[in-house]
């Protein structure tokens, strides 16, 4: 055997450990080719992290399953900057919100609502500029009791110059502060008006917005009741609905009835069109008609008058043609041809502004809901309350304002 095929040991060993080596690099380079990015320039995998690179830190508020609703969604960061919220319910609806100048808080501008399902998804950008979504859910626990709304006028109605914008809720609101944050009132012509809390004549509770004074004909009013997701406070429970309604303020036309002269004017734009010969409620007693402001209601055509409804016992019970709703009492003005000898010369009605078939007819087709009627007399029940139809004219302007729970 010839002496080159004998290697020392001490070299044999040098060979092995160049292979070694060799097969060590040729495993850490494709390693370290797939953990870096030609878009972002990310270091290598044994270089040290950038404390800019350090990930966004995202906190939401509500959180987990069942928990209380009518609160609103808070999304808040730290080590970076919120890019965009996006707040969802379970049918795809959104709440919108607001970032802070700084970026790093959120604030949905609506609270989240009672029995709903939220997934949020805040993007984010490190102060390396790293981009990143976050989410989070939670659920809210359902209404234990629900409050609903009434309101007039509806949508799409043309009504007169002293029609409020009327709310009556099912259940007591406590919160009433809170309540009125959430009505909205918008006009064509930016008319000054307010917000005042009574009691309606079925004793639940009630809220209006009448103008300062009549509106303008020809202005268009909007209400936006965004009150779903409050609570209306112990005893009323939650509100899981918004309501809206829009209608258009037609002529001025206001109806003066003075029951010592036993007349009633009906005066369009400041000209009296007609006067008509009427009897009101019988002097000394509970038969006796209120006097002020009261504003017409509705029109009711022909209907049943009970006396046994109003409290006056068994006074009448008849068939009324033409009758025009002034107050939840049962004051009207209507046909009264049974009194025919009365109108014009003596107030022997039960309370009500009564006149002939014929001038009936014609003035029940010129008024129209939301018309104003100013009633004077001597000897009358008092003045119409606000709650009592709509009384709120017979309060100052003053006086109204103090009725806002915000005030």
């Amino acid at each position: 055997m010839s002496r080159s095929s004998h290697i020392p040991v001490r070299i044999h060993a040098r060979i092995h450990a160049r292979f070694r080596a060799a097969a060590v690099a040729a495993l850490v380079g494709p390693l370290a080719a797939c953990s870096s990015s030609p878009a972002s320039d990310a270091p290598a995998a044994s270089a040290t992290p950038s404390p800019d690179d350090r990930p966004v830190t995202v906190s939401v508020t509500p959180t987990g399953k069942q928990t209380p609703a009518g609160e609103p969604v808070r999304v808040i960061v730290s080590g970076g900057r919120l890019t965009s919220v996006t707040v969802t319910d379970a049918e795809g609806h959104r709440l919108a919100g607001k970032a802070a100048a700084d970026g790093r808080s959120w604030v949905s501008d609506r609270k989240a609502v009672p029995g709903t399902a939220y997934e949020v998804t805040a993007a984010t950008r490190s102060a390396g500029g790293t981009a990143r979504n976050t989410r989070a859910a939670f659920t809210t626990a359902k209404a234990d009791k629900v409050n609903k709304v009434d309101w007039r006028p509806g949508t799409g109605t043309t009504v007169g110059v002293a029609q409020p914008v009327s709310l009556v809720f099912d259940h007591p609101v406590r919160n009433r502060a809170e309540v009125e944050k959430q009505l909205r009132i918008t006009t064509s012509n930016d008319t000054e008006g307010s917000w005042g809390w009574m009691r309606d004549w079925s004793g639940r509770d009630r809220v209006d917005w009448r103008p300062r004074t009549y509106w303008k004909p020809g202005t268009e009013v909007t209400l936006k009741a965004e009150l779903n997701g409050t609570d209306s406070g112990p005893g009323g429970g939650w509100f899981v609905r918004d309501y809206t309604t829009a209608f258009t303020i037609g002529d001025e036309q206001i109806a003066k009835v003075d029951l010592d002269r036993h007349e009633l004017a009906l005066v369009r734009d400041g000209e009296t069109i007609r006067r008509i010969p009427v009897s009101g409620g019988t002097p000394g007693g509970d038969k006796r008609s209120w006097r002020g402001t009261a504003v017409l209601m509705s029109k009711e055509g022909t209907i049943n008058m009970n006396s046994e409804t109003v409290g006056l016992a068994d006074a009448y019970d008849k068939m009324v043609d033409h009758s025009m709703r002034l107050t939840w009492s049962g004051m009207y003005a209507h046909a009264a041809p049974w009194n025919a000898r009365h109108l014009g010369r003596a107030n022997r009605s039960s309370g009500c502004i009564g006149m002939s078939d014929a001038d009936a007819a014609w003035f029940y087709g010129q008024v129209r809901p939301g018309d104003p009627f100013e009633i004077t007399g001597k000897d009358t029940k008092g003045v119409v309350a606000p709650g009592n139809g709509f009384g709120a004219w017979n309060l100052s302007w003053a006086e109204w304002q103090r009725m806002s729970a915000l005030r």
